[in-house]
């Protein structure tokens, strides 16, 4: 049936006016609006959840530290169980950094033969994983409490070299110990969490083949836009992606499937402002998070 020539001339006005809040909201169906609606929310989060990191329940407690004496980049970070202390990273002039669990320096240890250090992980009383960015590589480094230089090129390696991307090649870490799995994040182009058995060298010091495996239908699933950081949480056997493009912490399960979300913007978690630009994730025995963004701010989140 035809309208009236008065209605035809008002929908002729007027619909395009009405159809444009839709065709924007079509266009927000991208980037941290896509990322958000692949998180569970409400009671089947919880569900998912319970028996994981709860990230939702998190809220920060320190925001926004200067790290003093630190001017150059800081990147990974990882918790050492031992010393109850964190360890993070400096690529331009590149340094390990023990840090306090409040972000204080205690020790500054010069780091020679890496071209552009990424990450570093814990994997045993004295025993680090570092990653070469552009080199692809994975550098067996051991710290004792009295260390403070260490050259590379003397340290057991392993290169992978597998989709070589200039900057966007692996640029984080996690272990599994009982799994005796590392994980390696690839940044991007395409994003993929790599996991390698055989490397770090074992505490029992025997023989074992290098093994590397890929899980794509993970992580094409992955609702993170970039990887800069990993936690491997032993209580749940999940990850924790840390993510700077989608300004996120994102807990995933084996299928690469969000879990639960820590929101990295400013009105969420209690922060006042962005995190700016995340690079380092660590978590100790109690729960509390830790974060590192260039080039050289702390925070702390807890439950």
């Amino acid at each position: 049936m035809s309208l009236p020539p008065f209605l035809s001339s008002i929908r002729r006005r007027f619909l395009p006016l009405l159809l444009l809040p839709l065709a924007a909201g079509a266009l927000l169906l991208s980037g941290e609006v896509r990322d958000w609606l692949r998180t569970p929310a409400g009671p089947l989060a919880a569900a998912h959840a319970a028996d994981g990191a709860m990230l939702d329940a998190y809220r920060v407690r320190v925001e926004a530290r200067p790290i003093a004496g630190l001017s150059e980049d800081v990147s990974g970070l990882t918790y050492d169980p031992d010393r109850q202390t964190l360890f993070t990273i400096t690529n331009h002039n590149p340094e390990i950094v023990e840090l306090s669990l409040q972000g204080e320096v205690l020790r500054r240890i010069a780091l020679r033969g890496l071209a552009d250090p990424e990450a570093i992980e814990y994997v045993g009383p004295g025993l680090y994983v570092v990653t070469d960015e552009r080199r692809q590589a994975l550098v067996e480094i051991r710290i004792a409490d009295d260390t403070r230089q260490i050259d590379a090129e003397r340290c057991r390696q392993f290169a992978i070299g597998i989709g070589a991307n200039g900057n966007k090649g692996f640029e984080g870490l996690a272990y599994d110990r009982r799994g005796d799995r590392l994980f390696v994040a690839k940044e991007k182009n395409p994003l993929r969490i790599y996991e390698i058995t055989g490397f770090p060298s074992r505490e029992d010091k025997t023989e074992r083949p290098l093994v590397l495996n890929e899980h794509p239908e993970r992580d094409n699933a992955l609702p993170v836009r970039d990887l800069s950081s990993l936690y491997y949480d032993e209580r749940s056997g999940r990850l924790l992606v840390l993510s700077d493009d989608s300004r996120a912490v994102v807990e995933i399960d084996g299928s690469g499937r969000a879990v639960s979300r820590l929101n990295l913007r400013a009105g969420h978690h209690g922060l006042a402002a962005d995190v700016p630009q995340a690079e380092g994730l660590a978590m100790d025995a109690a729960g509390n998070l830790y974060v590192v963004s260039e080039p050289n701010l702390f925070y702390v989140f807890s439950r």
